[in-house]
């Protein structure tokens, strides 16, 4: 072959595309759900990460006190009532005295620590009691719609018009008057029937709106025109739609149930002794404010740490589930 042939079938061969044997085949990315893209969204958020650590250490604190103090938060000493607090003693973890004792001569920080668990407890029950109940009401308002909608957004009007505080009071004070000794487990489960009473209607509005707006897309209405159950329609295409907003409110409302769960002890009203909560010690320590102030302090700072906890993680998880914020 001369040399001019030998020049033409170089360039032509450096001009030949590929062939498909060679060529990679492109890869496909699997759709990622609202849930994935959220999450991917909540790791990249500083809010986000300091609220989950803090919210996990007081879960620790909840459901296992003695892993943070080894002193039972009942035990009493008159010989170490009002001592002020020994900051030697952090350096001598399980021996108490961190946070000073109260009038009864009892641990703080151990009463602190177990504080925990009867806020967590009262605030997460509660919101998973109106989320359950509110939700249902919802979906089926919102679903259903006609008399069925009408009848129970009057019948939650009735429990929105009553302040939450006022109504919390009234119904405290029938059931468990001031003067009365309920046990621990009695008070408890009264106060979380009290907060999903006077709450759910909001998560109802909540969830009425979420299914108003999910109901109305296209692949409900395929699903409908191919004869599909109402209730399949409900629980495979709508509520994994709608339940967001709620996860949201949910978070939120979680940090506002356990300050209101600590206002209603501090006036005597929430919980009782023998429950060891925050608001009980806020509510003790009023008289010696002057000549005890750590007695306030540490339960008050754990109490309002606890509170901005929720609160933020609530911002951080609306933020991430909301693409319009993005």
């Amino acid at each position: 072959m001369s040399s001019p042939e030998v020049a033409t079938a170089t360039a032509e061969a450096a001009v030949l595309p590929t062939t498909p044997a060679a060529a990679e085949p492109p890869r496909k990315d699997k759709p990622r759900s609202l849930w994935t893209d959220a999450w991917y969204e909540l790791r990249r958020k500083p809010l986000f990460v300091i609220s989950a650590i803090m919210i996990t250490i007081f879960v620790l604190m909840a459901a296992f006190p003695s892993l943070f103090s080894s002193v039972s938060p009942n035990a009493a000493d008159l010989n170490k009532s009002l001592t002020p607090p020994d900051f030697g003693a952090w350096f001598q973890f399980g021996k108490g005295g961190q946070f000073g004792y109260d009038l009864q001569g009892a641990d703080i920080y151990s009463r602190t620590i177990y504080g925990a668990r009867a806020s967590i407890v009262v605030g997460l029950s509660a919101v998973l009691g109106n989320m359950l109940l509110g939700g249902f009401f919802g979906i089926l308002s919102g679903y259903l719609g006609g008399w069925t909608d009408s009848l129970l957004a009057r019948f939650g009007d009735i429990f929105l018009g009553l302040p939450f505080v006022l109504g919390a009071l009234v119904i405290l004070s029938t059931f468990a008057p001031v003067q009365s000794s309920p046990s621990a487990v009695r008070i408890t489960t009264l106060v979380i029937v009290t907060f999903i009473m006077l709450g759910w209607p909001s998560f109802a509005r909540i969830m009425r709106a979420a299914v108003l707006s999910t109901k109305q897309l296209d692949f409900v209405h395929a699903a409908q025109a191919l004869g599909a159950r109402p209730g399949r329609i409900i629980f495979r295409h709508v509520l994994p739609n709608a339940v967001a907003p709620m996860v949201v409110v949910g978070t939120i409302t979680l940090g506002a149930y356990i300050g209101a769960e600590a206002t209603l002890s501090f006036l005597g009203v929430g919980l009782r002794q023998p429950v060891v909560s925050w608001g009980i010690m806020i509510g003790d320590s009023r008289q010696y404010m002057e000549a005890a102030p750590y007695m306030m302090a540490f339960p008050a700072a754990f109490l309002a740490i606890a509170v901005l906890s929720f609160v933020m993680l609530g911002d951080a998880v609306r933020d991430a589930l909301d693409p319009k914020l993005r």
